[in-house]
């Protein structure tokens, strides 16, 4: 996990030739170049196409400065923040952060001291001239009467640009600039220094990044090239390269391509992906002649949102639903001895990612090995990558996203939501009209669609203090969670040993011959079908589940009543929530399940091994969907 710790990464900068410098030395001048740092985990990316523009109207329209950020070599560096928040890298220095605000739902630019030095000279507005008697300036409050002159109007808020003699600050506005000169607060000046930082009339060019990096770019190529056949030269499986129309997957094309291997790409179609994503992946392979094999998912979303609700940041069901059932089931079809899958997953992208390794085994994805060649690469080298192989790439990176994938993810930022509503009114349309209608139902409003809260089941600290700000006030739960009541929690019986009493309110969506099904993957099972109960008996314990929801389940310790009431909990679940996704189906080695309607159990081969639970987008997110109250189990 030591990319993401906090802190600070060194990297640096030509310039000789203006821009970043990715290898040991510049390839052009020879020069080692100027160290400078961003914040960790330091995944730089280039600063491309609208995303150049959103960075040059900030400037723009705050300090009427914008001609020097066009034809120049940017970059940005994701940290955290609330919704989209990068800094701004320009001439080998973060010279802002550019952050989206939920509450105005616009982009804000946060001025950083050297943002400040290098624009001074040049503002137009958005520059506040104070006296020289104000003392100690950084972390002080300015009051009005410090004030000597207000060059433009800003808002409360707006970054500004304070000139006290020699020292040049970067700051906010406390008030606006009507209300300034009176103020007891007018102006905060956030970090203080002196001089200017000299623009750099040379312009520069991603061609002339490639130029300056070529070197390392060359060494990255060959290096994930080696890894790539050390691998599939000493394994006889057929190789596959997972294509999804993003960046990533788009450079291992480039590795894939010159290891040799004789491959074919694979595309999930989701029936989420933004109609470029598939136009470019269907022209890409027509133009290179490669055999393209496509798992469609159809209309599974739609199919399934109403049972489970929308997805969540924490509750992905949508990915084993549209991307692993149909994955699955083409691995199967057309690689029944398996596939090495050549997939883009970097350390980089998110915690999840962060201790991969080069080959990985998806527990979801049977018959399935992963190479991962890329990585320990960053987005910069990448990008690099892209254009020093002169790869076609999915338009969608030139119209400001950072990821490419399904358009309504619940992991996309919210200002790419944004964009998706201006690039795509209609898609956004039918996804904000069907959340709405959802948050309704559910009590909780538009609002609370507004503000994104619907990307969460369980809501991290930074959305508690947003429904805060904004007066809106939370449910304690996603409305669409279900409810475990505890009649009594694990406790001693009079009869020995231990029980666990509770109701789960499962919505009863098939016949209760269903759950029993499921309840087979448990133990031995007998049940009455006139009265709708089931009794469950493993080696030491037993389960009794009843049509209504009602779980009462016993075992020799605390601990296996729990298991055995929780195993019953799930299969309450898989039973009337079954997407009929056919994972569990591919990950039973007894080939003792089969589907119809539902899962149905062969009790002669099932061996209880549990793989079809392990498997199951339901039983997966159990403690997403369950919202447990009343007395609960010790230590639970």
């Amino acid at each position: 996990m030591a990319h993401f710790e906090h802190g600070k990464v060194g990297l640096r900068w030509c310039d000789s030739c203006g821009t970043l410098i990715l290898g040991e030395r510049c390839d052009v001048c020879s020069s080692a170049g100027r160290r400078f740092e961003v914040s960790k985990p330091g995944d730089i990316r280039p600063c491309m196409g609208d995303s150049s523009e959103v960075v040059a109207g900030l400037f723009e329209k705050h300090f009427g400065v914008s001609d020097i950020f066009r034809n120049r070599t940017m970059f940005l560096n994701k940290v955290a923040g609330e919704d989209r928040t990068d800094e701004i890298v320009y001439q080998g220095a973060v010279i802002g952060v550019l952050r989206y605000d939920l509450r105005s739902c616009g982009f804000q630019l946060d001025l950083r001291l050297e943002g400040a030095l290098l624009i001074h000279p040049l503002a137009k507005r958005g520059v506040v001239i104070v006296g020289h008697d104000t003392g100690h300036l950084k972390g002080k409050n300015l009051p009005g009467r410090a004030i000597r002159e207000i060059r433009g109007e800003f808002a409360a808020g707006d970054p500004l640009i304070v000139i006290a003699g020699s020292l040049v600050c970067s700051a906010v506005a406390k008030v606006p600039s009507s209300e300034a000169l009176t103020a007891d607060k007018a102006v905060g000046v956030r970090d203080v220094g002196k001089g200017a930082i000299e623009v750099v009339k040379r312009r520069s060019s991603w061609t002339g990044f490639v130029n300056v990096n070529e070197k390392h770019l060359r060494a990255l190529e060959s290096k994930a090239v080696s890894d790539i056949r050390s691998y599939t030269g000493n394994n006889k499986l057929p190789v596959t390269l997972s294509f999804s129309g993003g960046k990533d997957s788009l450079a291992c094309y480039g590795l894939a391509s010159r290891a040799g291997n004789k491959f074919d790409l694979i595309f999930v179609n989701t029936g989420l992906e933004f109609p470029e994503t598939v136009r470019f992946v269907e022209e890409f392979a027509r133009k290179n002649r490669e055999r393209l094999l496509v798992a469609d998912a159809g209309d599974a979303f739609w199919d399934q949102v109403d049972s489970f609700g929308p997805p969540a940041k924490d509750f992905r069901w949508c990915c084993k639903v549209c991307k692993l059932a149909p994955l699955t089931d083409l691995i199967e079809k057309n690689f029944p001895q398996g596939t090495v899958t050549i997939e883009g997953n970097r350390t980089f992208e998110s915690f999840a990612r962060s201790n991969i390794s080069f080959v990985e085994r998806n527990p979801f994805v049977p018959n399935q090995v992963t190479l991962n060649p890329i990585r320990d690469w960053r987005a910069v080298e990448v990008w690099g990558y892209i254009w020093w192989r002169n790869l076609d790439y999915n338009p969608l990176y030139e119209k400001d996203y950072e990821r490419i994938g399904c358009y309504l993810c619940p992991s996309c930022l919210e200002s790419e939501w944004r964009n998706t509503s201006r690039i795509h009114p209609d898609l956004h349309a039918e996804w904000d009209s069907h959340l709405k209608a959802w948050s309704r139902k559910g009590g909780s409003g538009d609002e609370y669609v507004k503000y994104g809260f619907w990307r969460w089941k369980v809501y991290p600290r930074k959305m508690h203090q947003l429904a805060e700000e904004v007066g809106l006030r939370l449910p304690e739960a996603r409305s669409d969670r279900l409810d475990l009541k505890w009649v009594k929690g694990v406790s001693p019986c009079l009869t020995g040993g231990y029980s666990a009493e509770g109701v789960l309110s499962v919505p009863c969506k098939r016949d209760f011959s269903m759950v029993v099904e499921a309840l087979k993957t448990v133990g031995q099972v007998k049940h009455s079908k006139e009265f709708e109960i089931a009794l469950v008996k493993t080696k030491d314990s037993t389960l009794k589940v009843f049509g209504g929801g009602q779980m009462v389940a016993t075992g020799p310790t605390p601990e296996k009543a729990h298991a055995i009431f929780e195993a019953g909990g799930k299969a309450l679940l898989r039973a009337q929530l079954c997407t009929e996704c056919g994972i569990c189906v591919r990950n039973c080695r007894t080939r003792a399940i089969t589907l119809d309607r539902g899962i149905v159990i062969n009790e002669e081969r099932c061996t209880r091994c549990g793989k079809c639970v392990e498997g199951c987008v339901v039983a997966h997110y159990y403690d997403k969907l369950v919202t447990a109250s009343g007395a609960r189990a010790p230590g639970h």
